[in-house]
């Protein structure tokens, strides 16, 4: 293995060398969140052996419940990054503010977001989960970072990427030059890199969305599934499978692996709330990754990489996958999301109607 494999940290050193300027701090720390996700792999593939399943009574700042591993997992993050030397403060779902670095630790040129657990409502029935992660530069080097920092486009982005636990962990991650997925080898507690350059296909016959939101969609995307639910008649001349596992990170790997869309767009169920999904450690750092492969991510209005965050937990509506989806997806957005469409599959008069 060690012979025929790139490890992780033979993969960075070997980016590093294309940036003469570059300090390598940037390797150390992309090596401290993969020393993390290590530690969370071995944590949930335990699973009830080490009594680590079931619920808190506490709730995390978006008032979800929090589980025992939504916990751990963020503790994790905060022991394996605070202490380097590169960061200058870091954010976390869990958290309700920034974790600022502790005064005995030095500060770096970095910020770190982080979603220590993704999925984490599948853990207690075995479905796969995982962690994201976004890396972006701090305006002061050296001294403690302010929320205000963090509120920067997801275009600028130096680094993103998540893990996924599942029968195999794996690390995917782009430092700005593609995107390149790494598999643990538990043995050796190590990443060997075992895909390069990953690319999304243009077009796909396959979406994820969580049907049981469709009475809350906005017309643009009632619109667009009407048009894959209609299949090979309809107007879009093929038939579509339709998926959904209710894991981000899980819903990313599929596609990156082998095309698709995903979708959990603004809908009207709580106009408060302008998207289910957070801006800085969700949607930004899975956007990153989806173009760096060829694909696209929108909120269906805008660029999601184009979105200046204005909190630190701020929601977004957010759609990425194959890049003809959509951008099908953002012309419905520009033509048919004013009026109410009368979405033939959902309407009283279409294939759903109640029986008299």
């Amino acid at each position: 293995m060690l012979t025929e494999r790139t490890t992780l940290t033979q993969f960075l050193i070997e980016e590093r060398g294309h940036h003469p300027a570059a300090s390598g701090e940037l390797n150390a720390l992309v090596l401290d969140v993969a020393l993390a996700c290590k530690a969370i792999s071995r944590t949930v593939a335990h699973g009830a052996l080490g009594g680590v399943l079931g619920s808190l009574a506490s709730s995390n700042v978006q008032d979800e419940v929090q589980k025992n591993l939504d916990v751990l997992a963020n503790n994790l993050f905060l022991r394996s990054n605070e202490w380097g030397g590169h960061l200058a403060a870091m954010v976390s779902e869990e958290l309700a503010q920034h974790y600022a670095i502790p005064a005995k630790y030095p500060k770096g040129r970095y910020l770190l977001a982080f979603d220590p657990l993704d999925g984490s409502s599948n853990i207690d029935v075995n479905v796969a989960v995982g962690s994201i992660f976004s890396i972006m530069r701090a305006p002061h080097e050296g001294s403690d970072a302010a929320a205000a920092d963090f509120l920067q486009p997801g275009r600028d982005q130096v680094c993103a990427g998540y893990a996924i636990y599942g029968p195999s962990t794996m690390l995917v991650l782009s430092v700005g030059t593609g995107v390149h997925a790494f598999t643990l080898d538990p043995m050796l507690g190590e990443f060997f890199l075992t895909q390069q350059q990953l690319r999304i296909p243009d077009a796909t016959c396959e979406f994820a969305i969580n049907a049981s939101n469709s009475r809350f969609w906005e017309p643009a995307v009632k619109r667009y599934v009407d048009e894959c639910l209609a299949g090979q008649p309809g107007p879009r001349g093929k038939d579509f499978n339709m998926r959904w596992i209710a894991s981000l990170v899980a819903e990313t790997h599929r596609i990156l692996m082998r095309g698709g869309v995903f979708m959990y767009p603004r809908d009207n169920r709580d106009p408060a709330k302008p998207g289910r999904l957070r801006l800085l450690y969700e949607a930004s750092p899975i956007a990153f990754l989806v173009e760096q492969a060829g694909g696209r991510a929108t909120t269906g209005r805008e660029r999601v990489l184009d979105v200046v965050p204005r909190e630190l937990h701020q929601r977004i509506g957010f759609m990425f996958g194959s890049r003809d989806e959509v951008e099908r997806l953002e012309q419905h957005y520009r033509d048919h999301n004013v009026e109410e469409y009368n979405a033939p599959l959902f309407g009283m008069r279409g294939l759903f109607r109640a029986v008299g």
